[in-house]
């Protein structure tokens, strides 16, 4: 006898979405978090209708406050604001979607390897990963950040790109960030082997890649979404840190976080030109931990089959 769940996949997705549109704050969370990735992405649209250009200096209109030319008003050079707040988002938000998916695949590796093996592979791959948990944190992205590419063997034309700040947050980020997920998994997957679909599975000689893979993967799916969306905010905000030390995202490529870096030197006589992109990273890894707790709610395996069962 199977312990599936007495609800077909299809249904329990569709309950999880009925759960998940309860969740007024997770909710509010993704559609601002969907009009700032709509709004990032036509930045260049913006520049044709208003015939701006982002990049282009005017020192006649510096500090200029907003106005309808200018909705956010101009920077220390007499750049336009609020375009190029639309273009840190692009690279702020690629930033913490890309980083932590890849994180979050590098976890799910682990973690599915280290329980559905056991034995020495799981002790070695836990051990590791608690070592890893153990470095400080930020100090550990400060040193990784400040390696001289040149001395990696790198191709110079690549060090040379102009995006090679944005290639190097998002592989160091993603190199040490993956230690939640693969606890996680890890975790869930555990309970998930000893299933009687599994081990039916294992008696009818399936390989243990089509096991991981075809029985125990789908049924991680809820607990890395939760994972990942609830690192993307925390990554956001380590990219803003490296970036505000002048470690992270290099100019002329705009992010939130350097353009505060170079906003620290005027808080006192243009304090708006840091506090729009410091509202912009504070809203927006509220609005990922909002909707991670919506989607770990909806999402909850326990909630789903209490309610499948009228408990």
């Amino acid at each position: 006898m199977s312990d599936k769940p007495p609800i077909s996949e299809r249904g329990a997705w569709s309950l999880a979405w009925q759960r998940f549109r309860h969740h007024k704050l997770a909710m509010a969370s993704a559609a601002l978090l969907i009009v700032l990735a709509v709004l990032s992405a036509v930045a260049p649209l913006f520049e044709i209708m208003f015939g701006i250009d982002a990049s282009r200096v005017d020192l006649l209109h510096r500090f200029t406050l907003p106005t309808t030319d200018a909705w956010l008003g101009r920077d220390e050079l007499g750049r336009d604001v609020f375009v190029r707040m639309l273009y840190g988002g692009q690279v702020s938000l690629l930033v913490g979607a890309v980083t932590a998916i890849a994180a979050a695949v590098i976890g799910t590796m682990v973690g599915l390897a280290a329980a559905y093996r056991g034995g020495w592979l799981d002790a070695l791959l836990m051990r590791f990963t608690d070592a890893v948990i153990a470095l400080p944190f930020l100090p550990l992205l400060i040193v990784l950040a400040a390696i001289d590419l040149n001395k990696l063997g790198i191709p110079p034309a690549l060090i040379n790109s102009e995006l090679i700040s944005l290639y190097r947050i998002i592989f160091i980020v993603a190199l040490v960030g993956w230690t939640t997920s693969a606890r996680l998994v890890r975790g869930a997957a555990l309970s998930i082997r000893e299933r009687d679909f599994v081990l039916a599975a294992r008696a009818q000689g399936a390989s243990a890649w089509r096991i991981m893979g075809v029985h125990i993967l789908p049924n991680l799916v809820s607990p890395i979404i939760v994972a990942t969306t609830l690192s993307a905010g925390k990554i956001i905000l380590l990219e803003s840190v490296l970036s505000f030390l002048g470690l992270g995202i290099q100019p002329p490529v705009a992010s939130w976080g350097n353009q505060l870096t170079n906003a620290q030197e005027l808080i006192y006589s243009a304090p708006q030109l840091a506090f729009f992109p410091g509202i912009a990273i504070f809203v927006t890894v509220i609005a990922f931990n909002f909707l991670g707790d919506g989607l770990q709610d909806a999402l909850d395996p326990k909630s789903v089959s209490h309610a499948s069962t009228g408990r």
